[in-house]
Order: structure tokens, then sequence, then C-alpha cells
């Protein structure tokens, strides 16, 4: 669907709610939690971008670019040593 059909099914349905006030209030909060958690993540990725990213870091340790955890070493000792 196109963002203009997707516009016209939202407004023809919520043409069939807008005599109900219960419901149109349930609407109006959904949408604005929904507008909220948009703008509030901004760490959120699609799953191609989360895709990419593993296939670039397994270039990267193809490559020899990697960091491993030596034997017995704890992670906030490899975090010290890497950051």
């Amino acid at each position: 669907m196109t963002a203009i059909e997707l516009n016209a099914e939202l407004f023809r349905t919520m043409g069939e709610i807008a005599d109900d006030e219960t419901l149109m209030t349930k609407l109006l909060k959904y949408a604005k939690k929904l507008a909220a958690s948009k703008k509030a993540d901004q760490t959120l990725m699609t799953e191609e971008e989360f895709f990419k990213h593993v296939d670039e870091a397994r270039e990267e340790i193809r490559q020899g670019k990697g960091i491993k955890m030596l034997p017995n070493e704890s992670l906030d000792e490899f975090l010290n040593r890497i950051g």
C-alpha cells in the first residue's frame, strides 16, 4: 500500500468510530504513544541495517581486524583493554 492509500484507509476507519468518544480516546492515546516511540528510540534499525553490520563485522574478522578476549580475561578487563 502506498502512503496515500494508507492515509485513506486510516481516515476511513477513523470515520467509522468518530461518534464513539471512548474509541476515539483510545485511538488518540495509542497514536500519541506510537509517535513518541518513533521519536524516542534512535537506536532502532531495520533488519537490513542490522545484517549489514553483521556482514561488515564478519569481514573485519576475516581480515584479522577482530579483537578477541584473552583466556581468563573478564569482560571488564576486556573492555578496559580495548577502550
